[in-house]
């Protein structure tokens, strides 16, 4: 089914999945890659989300000892993953034990590792030999780490939802044939006695037509019922985790936590890609974040809470794919927001709408954002777009316009980007500007 397709995997690239606890009911979070040759430091992003946001736990899809230094002593906590090449090798004790001698031992309790996810997404991907390791792989991980002294981190994997056979309706769903006695039963009675989560990958954005716009995208409509359980469904998300936990009671494991490891919407597309824009990000995520905020749960989980992962946290300008797999990040790499749903903490989660951004520069402000110098016209043309997009006055650079003269690419953008910078809390980030902005203390309008 359309909803059950997955983005093409990320085992080549290192992600990071930020999980933020709203009101302390239940953690939300976003994903950080590293496909892109204009993303901060690793140092840089700790702090931001430290200090910034309400996030206060990160998932990385990979043991990243840089990524690893930079959160201890954060206090936000840290999910890493095993590369999926390495799952067999860590079905005997010993390598298993100097895996994690190498890679939780150096930075652990420094670093808060709450989660080692072995691989990711291996029933969707394969080849056959990891599948056939996996829970093996899991329990060996798991007894290293007690031997090794270290209790408190659990071991999981997570999957995408082509683990499902069907998910519509929810009552009807369940795992894939072959799949559900032969791996996911040993693994969910794994998971059960370790207290450990299942975790699953929802994308409702692979679900999206026009029709059911609407109901994918958390906004008012009139429902899908069941009629099997008599319940009515207002979204996708709550349609596919109850597909989930169906799945998970047949096999006798309804008790097993779910995380939804990783979801999301972009925010640009190619133009066979409409639906990717900012409003549907900004709706889908905003959506997501008041259903998990208000810890009503499910149709058929009521009252019950869920650890949620947002992809991203960055837009990444060279990961392959079409031009929605390079728009998924709620942040830009200067750390500017793409649309605001709430992460920040100044702001309240009222609901999905653009950052708005006043056009007027600061009158005393004793530093100006301005074009370097070797910028593009491109580049700064893409600046204008991306401030005037968020409901800028732009009036001042349009012709008749207080600063339309001179007529210049350069001197618009000049204009354009010191506003952001003067309006966005004038922290150095905000006029990096994909490191096409440079500050300078003189007051470029006297120039």
């Amino acid at each position: 089914m359309e909803m059950l397709r997955r983005r093409p995997s990320p085992c080549t690239a290192i992600f990071l999945l930020v999980a933020l606890f709203v009101q302390n009911v239940h953690s939300i979070g976003v994903n950080y890659g590293t496909l892109g040759n204009d993303l901060p430091p690793p140092a840089a992003v700790a702090q931001f989300l430290k200090d910034k946001t309400i996030i206060d736990r990160v998932k990385l899809f990979d043991v990243n000892p840089d990524i690893l230094r930079a959160f201890a002593n954060t206090g936000i906590l840290v999910t890493v993953t095993v590369p999926n090449g390495e799952i067999p090798g860590l079905t005997d004790i010993r390598n298993a034990r100097r895996w994690v001698a190498a890679n939780i031992k150096p930075f652990y309790p420094q670093t808060k590792i709450n989660y080692i996810l072995v691989g990711n997404e291996i029933l969707h991907w394969g080849p056959q030999n990891l599948i056939d390791n996996l829970v093996s792989a899991m329990r060996t991980l798991q007894h290293a780490l007690v031997v090794s002294g270290i209790r408190n981190v659990k071991v999981s994997t997570a999957h995408s939802l082509g683990i499902l056979a069907s998910s519509q309706p929810p009552s009807l769903a369940r795992f894939r044939p072959g799949w559900d006695v032969g791996v996911l039963k040993p693994m969910l009675q794994f998971l059960r006695e370790t207290k450990s989560p299942f975790m699953v990958n929802p994308y409702p954005y692979f679900g999206y037509s026009p029709k059911n716009a609407n109901f994918v995208l958390f906004r008012r409509n009139r429902g899908v019922f069941d009629r099997y359980t008599k319940k009515t469904y207002t979204n996708m998300f709550d349609m596919l985790m109850d597909a989930v936990f169906v799945s998970m009671k047949k096999l006798g494991y309804g008790d097993v936590d779910i995380v939804a490891a990783e979801t999301g919407w972009p925010s640009m597309g190619e133009t066979f890609e409409p639906q990717c824009t900012v409003e549907n990000a900004a709706s889908y995520n905003g959506g997501l974040l008041r259903k998990v905020s208000s810890g009503v749960g499910t149709p058929l989980m009521p009252g019950r809470k869920f650890e949620t992962y947002i992809f991203g946290l960055f837009n990444e300008n060279m990961k392959p794919g079409s031009l929605a797999e390079r728009n998924f990040g709620l942040f830009r790499p200067d750390f500017s927001q793409v649309y605001d749903i709430g992460i920040l903490r100044s702001a309240q989660p009222t609901g999905p709408r653009p950052t708005p951004t006043p056009a007027l520069p600061a009158p005393n402000g004793k530093k100006w954002c301005v074009p370097k110098p070797e910028a593009t016209d491109a580049a700064l043309q893409a600046n204008i777009d991306y401030v005037c997009s968020k409901g800028a006055d732009c009036r001042p650079i349009q012709p008749g316009g207080a600063c339309f003269n001179p007529n210049t690419v350069r001197a618009h953008a000049s204009f354009i980007m010191n506003a952001f910078y003067q309006t966005s809390g004038r922290n150095d980030f905000n006029c990096d500007f994909s490191r096409t902005g440079s500050l300078t203390s003189s007051d470029p309008s006297k120039s």
